[in-house]
Order: structure tokens, then sequence, then C-alpha cells
């Protein structure tokens, strides 16, 4: 691909919600730009987006694709999104570096959660914005109820620039709003101009007025005109609208159809003219030197420095940095300095990536978006700049991960290849996440909900040839004692020439501290139990302690003070003395009235105001304790509640299912408390023989 100059770069996110029409769109525009002779569909999996196979097995987007496409002296690239919450990390590394979104909504479906979703990320990120309505060829398609739900939702932003036109049943053109003119698709693929028919008038004054409420919005001048009565000629309206745009302000409504390419030309054009190339963005981070702002603003004369926004570790195509320059220009055999690792990378060739294919490039200039091969050290999110101006920008933040399963080796002797497999995926998608949980002997796998653990244990077996099972997770509950006890054993063996010989009294209470396992004390008084077995009596208890007497969970909160016994002089041993500390334990525990404690999470949960009631009901079932509800905004509110981690299960299925994909939820840690007696009683009897 040719080497483009900032002013010529357009970056633009593509977002919507899933089945929106946003990787066919791609597809449209590729073939219009000439770079494909056919364009792919979805149904039969060969979309230049949606390259991987569990993409195209799944008919969905999963991981979000580079598509640059050069249009009229300008280099568009495109970030193909997924659209479902569940690979919402992929999204948030696209929106991290786009300079502009392109908010795709389905004509049929209309606005959608997904789109009020990318809504809500344009506003985070400040991007100028503009929706574009495919499938205008389906007859089921209504443009204007999309517009007027955009409008009740989004207020005078919104600005129609097109309406379609059908004539029995076929989508055979639009009018443009801003010219009011006709426009209808020949056979040569251009378009012929003609006169607004009658049964469009009622829609385009529909949509003139709203693009004329916009344009107003801009300016105090142009607001008083409007009140006034005065005309804005189409000079106005256009520097108007590049302005608001480019704002945020001002938010154009476009369609088309993908399957037809028709609409693709137009979007094209309103890309270029009214997206900001990144040479008319912010971009500035710290320059760790001096702790001063390094205002990068996508400047070519400024030090080189560069952004990984994203990571691709695929065993067929291998491993590449996704970058966007932030500044300088960057060219082959260029050596930079990642500030987060203190460690020097060359950068070898230069690459521009196209869904799954890459491209050498001579160099590429700020502000563009492009690959870097096989770098040692870096990881996504990290920076790259130069020793002599060290710079680093913030991290994009990406959704923590909060559902996880057990999972374990399917095939004994995989654990290594499949620990090997997880660091890739993990490099390349920072949803995932894996613990090992050595307290409840269970390795977790973390991800942003079930259907997305579901793709890596796909990827798993697919990719990388190697399987996992995942089952329930083992829930962390902890044994305490809420009473005291006095015991002893004696461990007495023989078998002829030395025995084993080992005698502890004990007392068990509470220490009070529920951070720690045990405090140990002795008050031995007269040499009963010499100090040197002392400890091999602590190692008794650090050993009873990991899996206490009750229900082989582990023990927290336990005082043992060790005050009396006898020895041997010749039998005696440290094993000895950590057996009988060990069984005595168990008795004393047993004794002081032990009782099973069981996580607390504080959980959050935010839903549109019409599912509240729902989510209310359910968590009460799940036994959790709503602290409060508070409101934040359009129709949304936070549920504040506790709850048991083991009710926590499986409960991203039910909120979708409940609100319809609109729901999500946090949590964390809060404390242990005493689980009910019914609760208690089946972890008992479950692990009795464990």
């Amino acid at each position: 691909m040719n080497v483009f100059t900032t002013d010529k770069i357009r970056n633009v996110v593509l977002l919507g919600h899933g089945g929106c029409g946003k990787t066919s769109l791609v597809e449209a525009i590729a073939y219009l730009a000439g770079m494909t002779t056919r364009m792919g569909t979805i149904e039969a999996g060969n979309t230049i987006s949606d390259y991987d196979k569990e993409e195209a097995k799944r008919g969905m987007s999963i991981k979000t694709s580079v598509i640059p496409v050069a249009w009229e002296g300008c280099k568009v690239n495109f970030l193909d999104t997924p659209g479902y919450h569940d690979f919402i990390g992929e999204t948030e590394e696209a929106v991290s570096v786009a300079d502009a979104a392109i908010i795709v909504i389905s004509g049929k479906a209309g606005v959608e959660v997904g789109t009020k979703r990318a809504w809500d990320l344009c506003e985070k990120r400040k991007l100028p914005r503009m929706f574009f309505v495919t499938e205008m060829d389906d007859d089921k398609a209504s443009f204007r109820e999309i517009v007027q739900n955009l409008q009740e939702t989004y207020g005078k932003h919104i600005a129609p620039f097109h309406l379609p036109i059908r004539e029995n049943e076929q989508f055979v053109g639009y009018v443009n709003v801003i010219q009011q003119k006709a426009k209808r698709w020949n056979d040569k693929g251009t378009v012929d101009k003609f006169d607004v028919p009658d049964y469009s008038q009622d829609n385009l004054a529909i949509c003139r007025e709203a693009l004329l409420e916009a344009v107003a919005e801009t300016s105090e001048e142009y607001m008083e005109r409007y009140f006034g009565g005065d005309e804005f000629s189409e000079d106005e309206i256009r520097q108007a609208l590049r302005v608001g745009v480019e704002e945020g302000s001002v938010v154009p409504v476009l369609m088309g159809s993908n399957t037809l390419a028709r609409g693709q030309y137009t979007l094209m054009a309103d890309i270029i003219k009214y997206f900001p190339s990144p040479d008319r963005c912010k971009c500035a981070g710290i320059n760790t030197e001096n702790n001063g702002v390094f205002e990068a603003d996508y400047n070519f004369s400024k030090a080189k420095s560069a952004y990984i926004f994203k990571t691709i570790a695929d065993p067929f195509i291998g491993k590449y940095s996704l970058i966007k320059v932030n500044s300088g220009v960057l060219k082959p055999e260029d050596t930079l300095f990642n500030y987060h690792r203190d460690a020097d990378e060359r950068l070898g060739k230069l690459y521009t990536i196209c869904g799954n294919k890459v491209e050498e490039v001579k160099e590429l200039h700020a502000g563009d978006i492009g690959a870097l091969a096989k770098m040692t050290a870096s990881q996504t999110t990290d920076t790259l700049s130069t020793r002599k101006t060290p710079v680093t920008y913030i991290r994009a933040a990406i959704s923590k991960p909060y559902v996880y399963r057990r999972y374990q080796a399917k095939n004994k002797g995989d654990e290594d290849k499949i620990s090997q497999a997880l660091g890739k995926i993990m490099m390349e998608d920072l949803t995932v996440k894996t613990i090992n949980d050595g307290d409840n002997g269970q390795t977790l796998l973390y991800g942003i909900s079930a259907t997305h653990l579901d793709v890596v244990q796909s990827v798993l077996a697919e990719k990388y040839k190697v399987e996992i099972e995942t089952s329930r997770p083992r829930i962390a509950f902890k044994e305490t004692i809420n009473g005291k006890s006095d015991t002893e054993y004696k461990y007495k063996k023989q078998s002829g020439g030395h025995g084993q010989y080992g005698h502890v009294k004990i007392k068990m209470e509470p220490s009070g501290d529920m951070e720690n396992p045990y405090v140990f004390e002795q008050i031995v008084v007269g040499g009963a139990v010499p100090k040197n077995y002392f400890p091999a009596v602590e190692k008794g208890i650090i050993e009873s302690v990991k899996a206490g007497p009750l229900a082989k969970y582990p023990v927290t909160g336990v005082k043992v003070v060790l005050y009396d016994g006898s020895y041997h002089t010749v039998d005696s041993s440290e094993l000895a003395f950590k057996v009988a500390t060990e069984q005595a334990f168990k008795k004393g525990f047993m004794d002081a009235k032990p009782v099973l404690l069981e996580p607390i999470a504080s959980l959050k949960v935010v839903v549109p105001d019409e599912f509240t009631g729902d989510v209310m009901g359910d968590l009460n079932k799940r036994r959790a304790r709503v602290l409060g509800m508070n409101p934040v905004g359009s129709g949304v509110t936070e549920i504040q509640a506790e709850i048991p981690y083991m009710e926590l299960y499986e409960y991203d299925t039910k909120l979708y299912s409940m609100t319809r994909a609109s729901g999500i939820f946090s949590y964390e840690f809060a404390r242990y408390e005493q689980a009910p007696e019914e609760v208690a009683k089946a972890e008992i009897e479950k692990n009795k023989d464990a």
C-alpha cells in the first residue's frame, strides 16, 4: 500500500449491535474500492474482516479487524469490531485509537442495545460519529422510524443526510436532504438526478427540519437566524456540519444497502469530508524524562512515538503488534524504546494489515495504523518511543472479566501445551485471564461471559489442538470456630527398634483475626514438650489449616495454644509431634463449635429502569441483600447489593436473558460471613468423602 500523510488519513471504528451489518458494510466498501472482485458474505464465511475460523463457524465477529481502504487519494483505516458485549475488550481496544465512529444500525431491527452501548463508548471518548442504516433494500426496513427513535433518544444532535426512495418495493435511489434533490442509481454504477417524488415530500420535510435544527445548534448566530425564519445556503449548511460533526454536536444519519453496494459512495465521501484527519485531533502523553506533558498531536515533525493497541498471536500468520503512530514518522529498522518494559525494540519491516493479510510499507506517518512483527518484550497497551524522548501514553481501559469456570486438561500430559496456548490467547485478548486457586485445588478461567469462555475453549481445540473441560468452580468457603476447646492427642507407635512418640495438649479459640489462618502460642512450662519440638507442632497446625475437618475448606481465624504434653527421650521425633498436633487439631476444632464461612461480594448491576423489578426479584432469590438503587441517567439505574459468591454462578446468562442483553454487572470481594445452615449442611455432605 502507498504511504499516506497525516492529513490524508481517517481512522474510523465501526460500532453497533451484533448482526447489524458492520462486516458486510466493510465488504461493500472494499468491493467498490476495487480491493476485491466480488463481495464475501457472512453466510459463506469468506469476508475480509471475519477471517478467523471461529468467526466463520459462528457467523459473527469475535475480533477487531483493521481494513485500510484507499479512496480518492485518502486512506480510511476501518476498525471492524464485534457487536456483542461478550467481546467488549476487542471493541475497547479499537475505540482507543479511533478518531471517529460509524454506528451501524440494522434497518429491520432498528435501535438496539448495542446501538446505545456504541453511543456511550463514543461519548466517553468524545468521538465524532455518524449513523449508517443498513438493509434499505428490505421492504420491512423503516428509515423514518429509526430517525425518529434516534431523535427521541439523542435529541437535536441527529441530522439525517439522506432518505431512501423505493419504487415497486425496490431500493432505487435516495434524496439528498442537504441539496433537496433526488438521485437514482443506474446500470453504470453512477446516479441520475431527478425531482423528489411526491410520496417522499413529507419525509423530506421531517428530515430537513431535523437537519436544520442540528445546524442551528452549532452557533448562537445560526440559532437566531433559524428562529427568525432565515434560510441557510447549502454552503452555510455544509460549513456548519463540518464544525458540528467534528465537535460531536451534529450526528449525521446515512443509509444504504450492503448487499447491493448502494449508499457506500456517499458514506465514504462524507467520511473524508466531515471526519477529522489525525492532525486535527489531540493526543498527549507523559515525557518520563521530566514528567512533563508530551503533546504528540499526531505531528510528523515531533519525536517518534507509537501506541500498541492490539496484539495478534496466531499460530499461522505469526505475532504482530498493531500500532497507531502518535508522532513522528516510523521507518524500517528504527529502534524504539519501551519505557514500560525498559527494553529496546528493533522494528525491522513495517506493515499495514488488512484482515489476515499483511503488506509491507515504506514508512508510517503520524496518525496512521500499522503493524510490527515479532516484538520481543512489548505487549498490548505499551508505548514505543525514543530513548531521547521516552514517552508513555495512558493505557486503554479494558473491561474486567467477572465470569469464571474451573478448567482442567481433557488429556493428561497436555497441561503445558494448554498453558502456552492460553498465554497466547491472553496476549491477544486482555479480557481473558487464568488464576491458580491453590487453596481450593483448582485452576480458573475468567472471561466476559459464558459465551466468551465457550469461544476460548473452542479456539484451544481448533487452533491449538488441545482440549479442556470446564465445570462449576469450587467456591472458596472457609472454616472457623465460634467456641473454645481443650483437647489432647498422644501419638504412640512401636514397631521394633525406635518407635514414635508425641503427646500434645492444646486449647483452641477464635483468634479475632480473620485475615490469617491461625495464631500459634505456647505456654509450656517445665519442659513437658521440649522447645525443639515447637516448630513441629506449628507444622502440624499449618498442615491442618489447609483443609479443615468440617468440609475440607481452608481454616481461618483460629488461635491454638500449646500448654502441655509429654515426650520420650528415645522415641519422640518431629514427625511424631506433627502427627499428634494434626490429630489434636481435628478433635479440638470439631469441639469448638465449627462453622462454615462463605465469601460475600459487593455487586453492582446497571440496567434500564424497565428491568429493575425483574432484576431485584432475581437477586432476592439468590440470597442477595439489596443496599440501594441509584439513577445514573438516561433511564438507567445502578442496583447495589451484597450477594454470596456461589449465587453468582451463571448470573451473566440470567441477567442477559432478563434484560434483553442490556444489563451489565461487576463485583468485588467484600468479606466472609457464616453460611446459612442449609448451605453449610450441603457443603459438608458434599465434601465428607473428599
